[in-house]
């Protein structure tokens, strides 16, 4: 049988260009060489793209030759920068990028352009997912849970700083969190305590993005669900993360030991069907498809869930929770893979399928 090529598509320019490499390596090792001849597309923190030669890893991918991929339908072919010839072919993509340019429909759409099947959201739930001041208003539309919060401009900022500080207090009240609404991996988020930190926590979220979102900080559990497929997406048993540190931030994701992932997470059944019903709720609720991570805050004092956000491409090492809470699912990750690919394939023969051009009825 002939072997799958699969484009292995990583790196970025966003600041979760190193935990996009740690995710491409343990999808690397776990697909079947039977079945798959990898291809290695790194993107350069410049945004130019690399094919690394066979045999080699994903942290040392740049270092190969720079190569461009069509945004034309045609022959799946990705081409030499500096002459333009064919170099390698390939039958379905991975998006591994997490963060900008990876996750919010940008290489969505270059996929759609060229018609290359590829994993995970199409277009539109990327963005959506990627977004979480717009996901906000959607999942509030749709009446699902979420945390009061208000977004703000970074361009609002220097017109008015003072104006924002007592807006957020007068409404949402201490404490707080402060974010950037379109970025991934706690990068840029702070927990506000007092009114004075507002201001320097706003700043540090603009370093990051044009859109900042304010939430109100609940007396919470983190709480995760990994959702599975598209017409009829499936839900993982949820996990539980518990940090040491204030809250789950970038070092807790990735540097701290002390971090705790409780696979499955100690809930009760009524509680564990609630998290994975409003997990496919919100799901559905942005568009998504192939598979997502929904995140929850489960309040401390009055038991209720809240949605947090939907993660259209969430981190895929075998440590992550994402492929841990399918392994407690009863799906290995070699298999979850073969499913994601399945998926993209399927997904992208359905589309193939619709008419282009008009024809009278």
């Amino acid at each position: 049988m002939e072997k799958l090529r699969v484009g292995l598509l990583f790196g970025g320019r966003s600041v979760e260009h190193e935990v996009s490499l740690a995710s491409a390596a343990s999808i690397l090792g776990a697909l079947d060489p039977s079945r798959y001849e990898v291809r290695l597309l790194c993107v350069d923190h410049a945004g130019r793209w690399h094919l690394a030669a066979p045999g080699a890893l994903p942290e040392s991918a740049a270092k190969g030759p720079e190569v461009n991929l069509p945004a034309v339908p045609g022959p799946h072919a990705l081409q030499a920068a500096d002459s333009g010839a064919p170099v390698a072919s390939l039958d379905v993509v991975i998006p591994m990028i997490h963060g900008t340019g990876g996750e919010d429909g940008s290489v969505q759409g270059l996929l759609e352009l060229a018609g290359i099947p590829y994993v995970g959201s199409r277009v539109l739930g990327s963005a959506l997912q990627m977004d979480k001041e717009v996901s906000k208003r959607l999942l509030a539309a749709a009446g699902l849970p979420v945390v009061p919060g208000i977004a703000v401009g970074s361009w609002e900022l220097e017109r008015g700083r003072d104006a924002i500080v007592a807006r957020a207090l007068s409404e949402l009240g201490l404490p707080l969190f402060v974010k950037p609404a379109c970025l991934g991996s706690s990068v840029g988020v702070s927990k506000v305590k007092t009114r004075e930190a507002l201001a320097p926590a706003l700043a540090e979220a603009a370093r990051y993005d044009a859109k900042l979102l304010i939430e109100q900080a609940v007396n919470a559990r983190e709480i995760e669900v990994a959702v599975l497929g598209s017409h009829e997406p499936e839900a993982s048993v949820p996990g539980e993360i518990v940090p040491k540190r204030e809250f789950y931030d970038y070092q807790a994701k990735y540097a701290d030991d002390e971090t705790e992932l409780l696979v499955p997470a100690p809930l009760s059944e009524e509680q564990a069907e609630e998290a994975r019903r409003l997990a496919l709720a919100a799901y559905r609720c942005l568009e998504g498809s192939g598979l997502g991570r929904v995140d929850f805050f489960l309040c401390k004092d009055t038991g209720r869930f809240y949605v947090s956000e939907v993660n259209s491409l969430p981190g895929f090492t075998e440590v992550s929770m994402f492929p841990r809470l399918w392994k407690a699912s009863g799906l290995s990750y070699p298999a979850l893979l073969d499913r994601l690919i399945e998926q993209a394939l399927d997904t992208h023969r359905e589309r193939a399928r619709l008419e282009t051009l008009y024809r009278a009825p």
